[in-house]
């Protein structure tokens, strides 16, 4: 991961600033009651859900059912299977990708669904990230994450922007996909925004840690900058602290020794760029500061429970695509 040409003074801002999305599938939907849609589950993938017209229900497994009225946005970030429906419990005919559709292209569609009632309009996208620091930010957050339309604390900015996509989304313009994808972009972002300004649960564990004036400084330092010969003296510098107090307050917060997490963070993005196909182990492992490839083989197979080659022979089977 390159390092930014600037040095970041918000570690959470910097976790912010590399959450770039990259589209999975975008699908307009005009439902009438009653309907029920099975959303599936998808590894690593984020969903969002804009409600446009009428109210629906939003139904994830182990969480209460949240109803969503027009101007609603909600995101359902760990790639959980969920329903959206007209009514809580009714029945999926099936899997909205299984439904038939009219494709407007390769990451476009429009579904028409329902039995003739009270109609609903929605906007849904799938999407997933490329950066390590996206998928730790994507974890921290919750199972469902609401952003009312009558409760957004900058209902201006989050409004515009979903006025803006769906408006992209009905058009079908040129250039469409990458003007869908920066509006999405942004619109995740200021829902975690959001979320962030006004939870109390984003104040513990990983973010937490990121809002420390003193391990987030450590925290950046160690995202900037993976492949550094990182020791606990090291960034117990970066932070200010002394090595025993630093050692001690970065498990308390992060809830592991500072070491593990450095060791497990490089291997995280060791994953990302193993499975691009473009680099070798070798070099992957001397850009993660590693002399020599057995180490970090070793460390590979510890943190992941697979060896870097098999990553790299799946990703090149694959003709280099990520899924």
């Amino acid at each position: 991961m390159a390092a930014p040409p600037w040095t970041p003074t918000d570690p959470l801002g910097d976790a912010l600033h590399v959450l770039r999305l990259r589209g999975a599938f975008y699908c307009r939907t005009h439902a009438t009651a009653p309907w029920a849609l099975e959303m599936p589950a998808l590894e690593d993938c984020l969903s969002f859900h804009i409600l446009t017209e009428g109210t629906c229900w939003l139904e994830v497994p182990g969480e209460e059912p949240l109803q969503m009225r027009a101007g609603d946005l909600a995101l359902v970030p760990h790639g959980r299977g969920h329903i959206l429906a007209s009514e809580v419990g009714l029945r999926p005919a099936g899997r909205v990708d299984h439904l038939p559709q009219r494709y407007l292209g390769d990451h476009y569609s429009v579904l028409t669904y329902g039995g003739g009632g009270t109609p609903a309009s929605l906007v849904c996208g799938v999407v997933t990230f490329d950066d390590p620091a996206a998928g730790s930010l994507m974890a921290a957050l919750p199972a469902v994450l609401h952003v009312a339309a009558d409760h957004r604390p900058a209902p201006t900015w989050i409004g515009e922007t979903i006025r803006l996509l769906t408006a992209e989304l009905h058009e079908q313009r040129a250039g469409g996909e990458a003007v869908i994808t920066r509006l999405s972009d942004i619109l995740v972002v200021q829902a975690i925004r959001a979320w962030l300004e006004q939870d109390r649960e984003s104040r513990n564990g990983w973010l937490g840690a990121l809002r420390d004036a003193r391990i987030g400084a450590s925290l950046a330092a160690i995202h900037r900058e993976p492949g550094r010969p990182w020791t606990v003296a090291g960034l117990a510098r970066e932070s200010g602290m002394s090595r025993s107090a630093f050692a001690e307050r970065f498990a308390d917060l992060v809830g592991e020794p500072v070491m593990s997490y450095v060791t497990r963070w490089r291997m995280r993005i060791a994953q990302q760029r193993l499975a691009e196909g473009t680099d070798t182990v070798a070099r992957v492992a001397s850009g993660l500061g590693y002399r020599s490839e057995a180490a970090f083989s070793r460390a590979f197979v510890r943190v992941t429970g697979t060896t870097p080659g098999a990553v790299r022979r799946d990703s090149t089977g694959r003709g280099g695509e990520r899924p």
